[in-house]
């Protein structure tokens, strides 16, 4: 591209966004310890390279216009792929202090990933990096390198990954401790009549099989709250506000919650694993992390009731 092969400098992106963080030229140069006369000079130029004007200048201030904050989103985002390749360099030249970047869905952070975390630093001087997303994004992050590890679910395609299986999962109900499903052993479908539910987005396959489900039984699903991502439904169950549906495994990560959880069926199995992308060669500190995903979860406590 052309501008790739233009005078665009580092220095200047990295004024640029500081002047934005900052406000003010003023204090964007006292943040960089550099006068104030040079933050301008590299903003300017950094406009004469991009061949657009950024700020609106007038009585010694310089005021961002829609433009940098647009280019601000870019620049904050090459930057920081900079500093985790420079962090990349220092891990091949230190293996012992290796940056490890697992990627898993967010509500493994209640429970799992903090034992994953605790056995790393125990036994390596490597710190952790935590990416979250869907699981597709999972594989999308391990594929680009962003993260060297994920949790993840089968299918996979093994072409591109390899995987250690962690566990298997069905469904289950979770709900308050008081909710009269506590005297139920198994959860079916036409159980949920008249129950307020809080459930996961129709985009998911989850919220198909449940509602399917629930309609082939002639229930009609009463939905409170719909959510984007497994964890979000922890809090409205634990104030008493509906039932949800998910899995055991997942439903492990709500312990400091105190829901029970049942049996439902129609029921799914879903099949855990640690995934990686094919090929990749291990260092000490990522057999290590390997290691500590599959204990946190072979030492993670089955769910309440």
């Amino acid at each position: 591209m052309e501008l790739l092969q233009s005078d665009l400098k580092l220095r200047q992106l990295k004024v640029f966004r500081e002047v934005l963080r900052a406000g003010s030229t003023r204090r964007a140069a006292v943040s960089l310890g550099i006068s104030q006369p040079a933050v301008s000079q590299h903003v300017k130029q950094l406009e004469t390279t991009l061949g657009i004007t950024l700020f609106k200048r007038s009585a010694n201030r310089i005021v961002p216009l829609q433009e940098a904050w647009e280019l601000l989103r870019n620049v904050e985002l090459a930057l920081t792929s900079l500093d985790r390749l420079g962090a990349s360099i220092f891990a091949m030249k230190n293996d012992e202090k290796q940056r490890i970047a697992i990627a898993a869905p967010s509500v493994f952070g209640f429970v799992t990933l903090p034992k994953v975390v605790a056995i790393i630093h125990s036994r390596t001087a490597s710190n952790v990096r935590s990416i979250s997303g869907s699981y597709d994004q999972i594989g999308e992050h391990i594929l680009a390198g962003r993260a060297d590890l994920g949790i993840s679910r089968l299918p996979l395609d093994p072409r591109l990954f390899e995987w250690a299986p962690l566990g298997s999962a069905r469904n289950v109900c979770i709900f308050h401790p008081d909710h009269r499903f506590s005297k139920q052993t198994c959860i079916e479908a036409q159980d949920l009549a008249g129950e307020t539910i809080v459930d996961i987005d129709p985009q998911f396959a989850a919220h198909q099989m449940n509602f399917n489900a629930l309609r082939f039984a002639g229930v009609e699903p009463d939905i409170l709250v719909e959510f984007d991502c497994n964890g979000h439904e922890a809090g409205y169950v634990s104030a008493g506000l509906g039932i949800s549906i998910t899995n055991e495994i997942i439903a492990r990560e709500y312990a400091a919650f105190h829901l029970e959880a049942k049996p439902v069926e129609p029921s799914a199995l879903y099949h855990y694993v640690a995934i990686w992308q094919k090929g990749r060669t291990f260092s000490n500190a990522l057999n290590v992390s390997l290691e500590a995903i599959i204990a946190a979860f072979s030492e993670t406590p089955p769910a309440r009731g």
